[in-house]
């Protein structure tokens, strides 16, 4: 008589702890790898965060940093760290534009080459984020799915991620008029498509590869077109302007 515990056969019960263990194994070695790049990365980058933090300051009045408030795993605050990009008496939208008339002298470039996100190696660092994952967001837009969203706060939030590649263009692209509308009704829907597709695809090999186009994008300009049924990652081919259907990282105030 095959043996049971409660009412799981016991042969499944074994494959279950199996599977939970090798899922916590996975989850420490992501754990490590994100302590180590992220360490090694902020001492190679140090110098540049020096330059950054020091050109910030003599930029404009107000501090070098920003703190987002954003929901982070398990719904917990996260007070997620940048560069402050924005005067400090700037108001609006959560949302901003390629040209957003917020930005300081160096905010624009600040924004355009992702060099506002450095800081958030300080987040990976602390165990709010990951350097692969979900992008956190803005409180306001989780409670307008917060089914969806119970899903995709189970697991750190990332630096990058799939929807942040698939995405890049977002500040460019979203309707000037209503960016908020927009986004909400246009651009949303499809992050928590992939975010949720990366949770249950989620690998190393998925991580290094987000990675590596992460730095293409970055180093190279070369974005990234990613598949929406496998979260297969490949070179994008141009668009024509009047079509735009993939669009990034959401340009947030800070």
């Amino acid at each position: 008589m095959r043996r049971r515990i409660g009412n799981v056969p016991g042969s499944a019960h074994a494959d279950l702890s199996r599977r939970l263990r090798e899922s916590l194994a996975a989850l420490e070695r992501k754990r490590v790898f994100d302590i180590v790049v992220a360490v090694v990365a902020l001492i190679v980058l140090s110098p540049l965060i020096a330059l950054v933090a020091l050109v910030v300051k003599l930029d404009s009045r107000g501090p070098v940093f920003f703190r987002c408030s954003r929901v982070g795993r398990n719904g917990r605050a996260l007070a997620m760290l940048k560069f402050r990009k924005m005067r400090v008496e700037a108001a609006g939208p959560p949302l901003t534009a390629a040209d957003d008339d917020r930005f300081t002298r160096i905010g624009g470039l600040l924004a355009r080459t992702k060099l506002d996100e450095i800081p958030q190696l300080w987040n990976v660092l602390r165990g709010d984020m990951s350097l692969v994952g979900p992008r956190p967001e803005d409180p306001a837009f989780v409670g307008l799915h917060p089914e969806a969203f119970a899903e995709i706060l189970q697991v750190r939030p990332g630096i990058t991620g799939l929807s942040q590649l698939a995405f890049v263009n977002e500040a460019k692209v979203l309707a000037a008029d209503d960016r908020v509308r927009d986004y909400v009704e246009r651009v949303l829907p499809q992050k928590i498509a992939l975010d949720r597709l990366y949770i249950e695809s989620r690998s190393l090999r998925m991580d290094l590869q987000i990675l590596a186009w992460t730095f293409a994008r970055i180093g190279l300009r070369t974005d990234a077109a990613v598949h929406r049924g496998t979260g297969r990652l490949t070179a994008r081919r141009p668009r024509r302007l009047e079509a735009p259907t993939a669009v990034a990282d959401t340009g947030r105030s800070g």
